[in-house]
């Protein structure tokens, strides 16, 4: 399975992006679909994740309310709508997908594909 993300770019504080990943390769079946963050100078972190069969969903607290994490099973596609971005939200975005488990894990160690980062800037 190969991840590519895209929908990165420079935003003002208070606008919006809109993240994508789109999986291709066979052996496509993902329990978890999800969204880390790695901002210069910090570890990666967990940013937003969502199920296959019930569509359950978890945030960051620092982004509850303000992004979205969706997913196209039929696109093979998991999208991050970000709305309300602030400064802190700048960072290298990577999408992440976890096969063998249905739980939406918030450590990177737990994800077993990963997309190339697709960086976001949020100016002040």
């Amino acid at each position: 399975v190969q991840l590519q993300a895209s929908g990165g770019g420079l935003a003002q504080a208070g606008g919006s992006l809109t993240l994508s990943c789109v999986a291709s390769g066979r052996s496509y079946n993902p329990y978890v679909m999800g969204w880390f963050r790695q901002a210069p100078g910090k570890e990666r972190e967990f940013v937003a994740g969502v199920g296959g069969s019930d569509g359950r969903t978890l945030y960051a607290d620092s982004v509850k309310g303000r992004f979205t994490i969706s997913r196209d099973s039929a696109k093979r596609t998991v999208y991050l709508q970000m709305n309300s971005l602030k400064y802190d939200d700048t960072a290298v975005y990577y999408c992440a997908f976890r096969r063998h488990s249905p739980s939406i894990a918030t450590f990177r160690e737990a994800y077993n594909y990963w997309g190339q980062g697709t960086l976001v800037t949020v100016s002040s």
